[in-house]
Formats: structure tokens, sequence, C-alpha cells
């Protein structure tokens, strides 16, 4: 079943995936250190603790931030209001799990199969196990870069062609926050490349040297 559906890409949230058992302090270390609002210290791996069930953990909150997100403005891209995938005049991406030929379409089905394609992933066990202390695959870095490559696509979508209606629904604080912790934890763990950053470098220079004033 697609993530999103209907005429217009209607969205329907499905429940979060399952934490692995023993996982949750993770999460909960997670919470209570960004409540800190100190970001770039939120990201930080938790001492004694296993790098990949981190990755995993908080790419799990990134794939359900950016949905909650885009869901705030998904009534205003449709195919006629945004007919291809964008970010800007200088950025446009093509749909591919990696197993296809990229193709070009509208930017809310970009988004329902990227959805999709990520939730996939998350639910199948063998690569996200459900349990602590499961081997996770060896190509699991591999997966969650490509994994948050894509999902920040979305967010430079956001920041191009629906920042106006960001900031009439009031969600500007929660977008800006959003990405600069996505941005933190990326760049702690080298999960993209700097060059993926193009679509939004400026304000992402911008919201990390505000944190550094």
């Amino acid at each position: 079943m697609n993530f999103l559906f209907g005429k217009n890409y209607q969205k329907t949230f499905k429940p979060n995936k399952k934490l692995p058992d023993g996982a949750q302090h993770l999460k909960d270390y997670a919470e209570a250190t960004l409540g800190s609002g100190n970001l770039s210290q939120a990201v930080k791996l938790p001492p004694g603790e296993d790098v990949c069930e981190w990755v995993a953990v908080n790419t799990v909150d990134f794939y359900n931030q950016i949905n909650m997100l885009y869901g705030t403005i998904q009534d205003y891209c449709t195919d006629t209001s945004c007919p291809i995938m964008t970010a800007g005049p200088k950025y446009e991406y093509h749909w591919s799990d990696g197993t296809t030929k990229p193709i070009k379409c509208s930017a809310p089905k970009y988004i329902d199969e990227l959805m999709t394609w990520v939730q996939d992933q998350l639910e199948d066990d063998t690569l996200f196990p459900d349990k602590v202390g499961v081997a996770f695959p060896r190509n699991f870095m591999t997966m969650c870069k490509n994994i948050l490559k894509k999902l920040f696509r979305v967010y430079a979508h956001i920041y191009h062609l629906h920042f106006k209606i960001i900031i009439e629904l009031g969600e500007e604080p929660h977008l800006n926050t959003s990405l600069k912790h996505f941005v933190y934890f990326c760049n702690e763990f080298n999960l993209i490349e700097r060059k993926q950053y193009a679509p939004l470098s400026d304000l992402i220079e911008k919201l990390l040297n505000k944190d550094n004033e």
C-alpha cells in the first residue's frame, strides 16, 4: 500500500516502527538531550552504546519528523503546483529505489514513493533488527546514508516551494529545528556528503552559525 494515496495523495499515517526491545532507553536519551536545546551535543553517541542502534533509532525518528512536516503542507503540494520534484531552479530529483531507472515525476508522487520505500526498509527486521543484540547487516550504514540523503530532499523541497505556507502555519521554528537536528546528526556520523546539502547550503550555514553566536 502506498504511503500516500488518493487523488491528491492524501496522507494516511501508519504507526511508527516499534523500537527494538530494550532500545527505548536510546529514544528516551535522545528526547532528554534534545530538550537541553544543545543539538550539537544531543546527536553524539551515548557512552557505551552501539553506533548502529543509535543511527537506527535516529533514522526512524527523522523519518517520522519529515513525515509529519510534509503532512502539514501536503494539501499545497500537488501534481499541478509541483509537477516535478525540485528544490529551487537548479535542483531536480528523479525517483529511483536503486533498482529501477530514475523517472521524472511530480513532487507528491516522488515523496509518496520515497516514504513507502523508506517504510518498507524500516519494517524489514533483517535490515532494522527488532531485538537488541541482533547483528545489523554489513551494509547498514550505507543503507542509512541512502535513506537520509533522499529524506533530505523533502526538507529542500519544502523550503524552496512551500516555505510561505510553513510561515503562515507557524511551523517555521519546528522546521528549522528539525533541519538543524538532521544536519548535526548526519555530520556527526558522516552520513551525508556535504555537496548533498547544496540546495539549502546558505540556510544551513546561517542556522548552524547562529548556534555558535
